[in-house]
């Protein structure tokens, strides 16, 4: 029997080789046919490295031949591919990566030929547009580890999207509106986990009826009182970008990282918090013990119900920091539907980060790298549809959820209700 098993995990190992090797070879093709024949020879790409208005020293901008650079990510991509074929991997991540590079380095010149491309500036969007979709993920992570599932993160974002611009507006207070966004986010979450733990009630139903309520609500007060009242309840404008001194000086990091509002950097702050709550303390080992092993952890004496009201409810606060961001931290007013779907986004970007705080934010940023690219490409005038460049954080979003459902593993008593 265990040859068997060995054989049948021979094979499987075999045709995961031959699949990713197979799959490099064809995206260096496809780069090859798509960009190297429509790249003209003699022309650059040339990105620059300086943000208008940043603090940052000024650097030369980066010149490169635009054809050879697209032949070179065919290269590897070929070569990388057939190495796999030949000898294969044992981790796949890094072929991922190699996909990912080599296509969008030789898209970014295929588009930039000819022609000025900011990097430092999309970087800088890209770091900005993940925010939200971030604290989404986060807000899953933290939930579903305690095995909770909560679908209804676009409601609660948009419920504390409303609710932060309204009492931002009304007090003059952008510090009072984020509080209050927490604590409406938090209020949220608290009644989706009464109704699925205490009642049992089946968690994505009742993820689904709070983004309906959220939406409802949302649109209903924005249409009878805020869009009717002007700028009296729909002003409450947003932080301020906060320079760190010294470090906001660095060329290219300085722009990227040293030099947003105050959401952004509360949200990489509890990237690393929660990584070393989940993984370094007590109540993390407890929460991921309950998310693993509900009736195990209750026979050592771990309370079930109360770690996992706490988790969900943290969870809500988090998502109400995001739903902030795109009032407080982005626009300055709300706007129906405002969040577009970020909530879903992010769910998306919590399973490819595997459930972890760190992998959670890393995937977060590859969808806020598509879309803040898909912007930079419209001012670029490429020869592809507006439509379909609108639709590059989805078409990510599909993509990647069709490689990674069914190898990601959630905590094993995942959206199962707990019987003591």
């Amino acid at each position: 029997m265990n040859h068997a098993i060995s054989e049948t995990n021979s094979a499987a190992k075999k045709k995961n080789r031959f699949s990713y090797g197979i799959v490099l070879i064809a995206v260096g093709l496809f780069i090859y046919l798509a960009f190297g024949l429509n790249t003209e020879a003699g022309l650059d790409a040339v990105f620059g490295l300086n943000l208008a208005g940043s603090n940052a020293a000024l650097i030369p901008d980066l010149t490169v031949p635009a054809l050879p650079v697209v032949y070179l990510m065919t290269l590897v991509a070929v070569f990388v591919g057939a190495y796999q074929m030949a000898r294969g991997s044992r981790s796949t991540g890094w072929l991922v990566g190699v996909i990912a590079v080599t296509f969008i380095v030789a898209f970014l010149m295929w588009a930039a030929q000819g022609k000025s491309f900011n990097l430092t500036g999309m970087l800088s969007s890209s770091l900005v547009r993940a925010t939200p979709i971030a604290l989404a993920a986060l807000c899953g992570v933290i939930s579903e580890r305690s095995a909770v599932i909560n679908i209804g993160l676009e409601g609660i974002m948009l419920i504390a999207a409303q609710v932060a611009v309204l009492v931002a507006t009304i007090t003059k207070s952008l510090y009072l509106g984020l509080f209050a966004a927490l604590f409406v986010g938090g209020l949220v979450a608290a009644a989706h986990a009464y109704l699925v733990i205490r009642y049992k009630v089946d968690q994505i139903v009742s993820g689904v009826a709070v983004n309906i309520f959220g939406a409802g609500m949302t649109a209903f007060v924005s249409s009878r009182f805020m869009q009717s009242s002007g700028a009296a309840l729909n002003n409450s404008g947003t932080f301020p970008i906060i320079s760190i001194p010294l470090l906001s000086k660095i060329p290219i990091l300085g722009p990227v990282f040293f030099e947003n509002n105050l959401i952004i950097y509360l949200t990489i702050i509890l990237v690393v918090v929660m990584h070393v709550v989940l993984y370094r303390t007590p109540w993390g080992l407890r929460t991921r013990a309950v998310g693993e092993h509900p009736k195990a952890a209750d026979t050592l004496g771990i309370n079930v119900y109360f770690t996992r009201y706490v988790n969900v409810i943290a969870g809500g606060v988090i998502a109400g920091l995001g739903g902030a961001y795109f009032t407080l931290g982005s626009v300055g007013r709300f706007d129906e539907a405002m969040t577009a779907g970020k909530g879903f986004i992010g769910l998306a970007a919590m399973i490819f980060g595997n459930w972890n705080p760190v992998g959670a934010y890393m995937s977060s940023l590859i969808f806020g790298f598509a879309d803040s690219l898909q912007v930079k490409l419209q001012i670029l005038r490429i020869p592809i549809p507006s439509e379909f460049l609108l639709m590059a954080p989805y078409i990510v979003t599909m993509i990647i959820l069709t490689g990674v459902v069914g190898r990601a593993i959630p905590p094993a008593a995942d959206g199962q209700p707990y019987e003591k």
